[in-house]
Formats: C-alpha cells, structure tokens, sequence
C-alpha cells in the first residue's frame, strides 16, 4: 500500500482534474490511464532500445523518422512524453490532442487487437491547455517519487490507490486482488513457456501482468531467443475477458505496457453462453467477482447442468474445469463460503473438483486481506483438470499474515506466511508427516467424503490443549480466607487512625 508523499501527490492529481471540471471517477481515471500509458510508451520504447542494442539485436523505435497521422506526417520524436512536456502549455495541448492521441489510438491499425477494440472509443477530455500542463506536472513529480522508491511493486500499488477513488469500486466485486497475493498465487503455479493462460474475470489483468511478468524473470531465455515460443508469449499465451470496457482499456494498455504485443482481452460475460471455450487453456489465474446471484437465463446452459446455481462463485468454477484441457491447472480465489456451504450446488461443484479431477490445496486466508475493499474471509483453491479424478490427498495450509496489518490501514508488518506457503507448496512431500495440530498438513480424500466434501480448515484442524492444573477446592477456600482475615485487620487498623 503506498503512504506519505506518494499518496499525497496522487490524491493533488484527483484535486487538479475536479478544479479543472472533470469530476466523474470513471473519467477521471480513464484519462490518468491514458496519460501514464503515454509515459510509459517513451520509458519502454527506450528500454528496449537499450536491451536491443546489449544484445546486438536491430530495433526500430515506434517514434522513429517521420510519423503518419491521418493527412499528417509529423517528426515521431514529438510524441515522446519526454519532449512534449517542456513545450509551453498552448503548444502541448495542441501536440498531444491533435497528433499523441490519434498516434496511441492507432498503435495498432488491425482492428482484431485488444488494445484498437478499446482504444477506438477513448476520448480526450482534457477540456484547457492549463488543466493538460498541471496534470502532466504531476504525473512527472509521481514518477520521480515512484523511481526512487525501494518497493518494486509500486507501480501496481499506485493503480490500487486510483481504482480506490473509483465510488463504485467493490460493489460489483470489482475490487484489485493485492499485487502481493497475485505474485504468490502465481508463484505457487510457476507458469511455463508454451502455457496458455487465461484469467476471465480480468479487471485490469493483474494476474496475467504478473504471470508475464514472472515467465521474463524464469524463462526469459527460452521465450526471448526462441522464435516460436516468443511469438506464443507476445501474440497467444494470455487471454483475459470483462465486462467492463473501461477495466478492459486500463487491462490492454497494463499488458502492452509490459512487452506483450497482442493479449487477447475481450469483452465477454464469462458465464453466458457468448463464452464459447472448452478444453483451451493450460492455467487458469482468477479472483472472480461474488457478487451474488444472477438469472438461469443468462447463465450458460452446460454450466447449469454441472451446477445448478445462481451464484457467480460457483458457477465460475464450474467455468473453469469447462474451459481448461485436461491437465490443465487453476489457481483461483473463493469466498469461504464455498469451502463449507450446505446447499446442493455447493456440495456438487465440490464434489466435482475432488471425485473427477484433482484437488492439491486449499490456502487459507484471514479476512483482512482484501481491506479496505472488503472484509470478507477467503481462500485460494489450486486444482487440476484430469477428467478421471486422481484426488488422494489434499494440502490444507492455515495462512495467518500476508506481510500487513489485517485492520483498514494495511500498514506492513514482520509477519509473512507467504515465502513458506510457496516453499511448502512445492516440496509436499516433506509435509506428509506433518500433524493436523500444525499450520499446514494433509487431509485424506475419503475424511473430506465422510465430511460432505466439507473443505474448511477448521474442519480438520486440531487445537492442542494443554492442561491445567488449578488447586483443590479447600486451597482456594484457605486462601480467601487468609485473605479475608487480612482485609478485616486493614480495616481495624484504619478505624483506629480515625
């Protein structure tokens, strides 16, 4: 979570847009988006330019020579934040309205791009010169804060704050997934080089940032020097799906931002029937939205039949066995009513993921962990799409710290089951021995069974008591006694003095 200077620099942005008359959240941080991915388009074009010319690979910058703008041609370096924003305030509005705009919006000319499907509909909304010159001031002053901070996951914490300003945020489960439990979801999964991965409720593809992310830093070599792993990696390994187009806009230029080309983020209701996918993906990364029940009709039909349902929780997991092929992988987010629910559609999703496939583990995790968005107690199921079952036994791990406080501030403290969650998870067979009194162990497929394919922890955990021994009934009579006779010569004594 940021703090101090940072938060105080973006919270003078959000005051600088509503003195300038734009003062719709939504709008608000469309625009921002739209400026810092302007900003990041000049930082990665020279980063690359700079990793290219290391490795003696040729590289054309897309600022480079002269730039076609509709009837236009103009000198490409123009467009680069780092030239624009020393022009006076007149010259600069006229620069980024007239040529940066429409150069960003037609990046990608082919119309079946993530980013020209959202991109085709933005609209520039700065309204003065003067309002464009202060907020350019202020994202400079940002960046230069972000630059010099020790927390490389800045950048994420920073969109968490904006998406916070957003009133709406959270009532349609559309709050961020902490940037510190996405990194651990992903590395407990550790995504390979020709997987295909999919999150299809992505907001604003944290998880498939991150997965890109953690594939550069574990493969980078076989995915960069490989010709047909590299094209998989930019144009065909991460899918992600919203209902929401301004998520989807924030979600395409996220992921263009860090090195992939062409994600495919759609808009798309994940549960209906315009969801067509079945057997397609390798790993599946999700935090999808609970909120609440939806109707039969909207709801695809062979989602209906594995489990029959309302609620979004389950019914994305009846999703995600349909869409991933066998031995395919999910890591996703449940509230805990999942995990215990007594209705029949729970005990059947259940059943399903534990009799005809392979569940490995069931994180759980405390309730503050999605504050201040939310307070709801959830956890992280990891399962394996098999078809035939192969469910023996499952990893229950009690998860009490993240690296912050559980109340409403998040401030970080010592605390952090995280590193020994990803250590445990990938060496299981050192915890077999471990008993149920510990914070992780295993539970039997055939004791989850005889619980009605109950998977809370609490169900199987086991508290020990140590005993106590207090004294007889006579030896505390003794000594109230004692004490009694000691209190009436305290009060004698005081008579006396008075």
């Amino acid at each position: 979570m940021i703090t101090g200077e940072l938060k105080n620099k973006i919270d003078g942005l959000w005051d600088v847009f509503a003195a300038g008359g734009i003062v719709n959240p939504l709008e608000v941080i469309e625009q921002i988006t739209y400026l810092m991915f302007i900003h990041d388009l000049d930082d990665t074009d020279n980063l690359r330019s700079k990793e290219s010319a290391m490795l003696g690979l040729p590289y054309k910058s897309i600022f480079a020579n002269e730039v076609v703008i509709g009837n236009r041609t103009v000198d490409g370096t123009q467009l680069k934040w780092s030239i624009f924003r020393d022009f006076p305030a007149s010259k600069m509005y006229s620069v980024v309205q007239e040529w940066v705009f429409p150069f960003i919006k037609n990046l990608h000319p082919e119309k079946d791009s993530a980013y020209s499907k959202y991109m085709g509909d933005a609209i520039f909304k700065l309204p003065t010169p003067l309002l464009l010159d202060k907020v350019v001031t202020s994202l400079d002053s940002i960046y230069d804060l972000m630059k010099n901070s020790n927390d490389s996951d800045v950048r994420g914490d920073v969109y968490e704050y904006l998406l916070n300003k957003i009133a709406t945020s959270g009532l349609n489960g559309q709050f961020r997934t902490p940037r510190h439990i996405i990194k651990m979801m992903v590395a407990m999964m550790q995504p390979k080089a020709d997987d295909t991965i999919c999150d299809p409720a992505c907001g604003t593809s944290g998880f498939l940032v991150t997965a890109a992310e953690y594939l550069k830093e574990n493969h980078k070599e076989e995915i960069f020097y490989n010709r047909q792993k590299k094209d998989h990696y930019m144009n065909s390994m991460f899918f992600g799906y919203d209902m929401d187009r301004t998520m989807l806009r924030i979600g395409a230029m996220n992921m263009m931002t860090h090195g992939i080309d062409s994600p495919f983020i759609e808009y798309r209701d994940s549960l209906s029937d315009q969801n067509a996918d079945r057997d397609k993906y390798s790993l599946v990364l999700a935090n999808p939205p609970f909120k609440g029940s939806l109707d039969y009709d909207i709801v695809s039909a062979d989602l209906l039949k594995m489990c029959k349902t309302k609620k979004t929780e389950l019914l994305f997991l009846a999703l995600f066995l349909r869409m991933l092929k066998i031995g395919g992988r999910c890591a996703c987010i449940v509230p805990d009513g999942v995990l215990f629910g007594s209705s029949t559609a729970h005990k059947a999703i259940r059943k399903e993921i534990i009799e005809n496939n392979r569940l490995e583990a069931v994180v759980s995790m405390p309730s503050g962990v999605f504050k201040p968005y939310a307070g709801v107690s959830t956890a992280i199921l990891v399962f394996t799409k098999t078809g035939h079952g192969g469910t023996d036994k499952v990893w229950f791990y009690d998860m009490k710290a993240d690296g912050y406080s559980l109340d409403d501030k998040r401030t970080p403290v010592a605390e952090n089951d995280i590193p020994d969650i990803i250590e445990r998870f990938h060496n299981l067979d050192k915890e077999a021995d471990r008993a149920k009194t510990e914070q992780s162990f295993f539970v039997d497929k055939q004791d989850i069974v005889n619980n009605g394919y109950d998977l809370s922890i609490n169900k199987y955990k086991e508290v020990e008591y140590t005993p106590v021994e207090y004294p007889s009934t006579s030896e505390i009579m003794a000594d109230l006694h004692e004490l009694e006779m000691e209190i009436t010569k305290g009060l004698a004594e005081l008579e006396e003095m008075l």
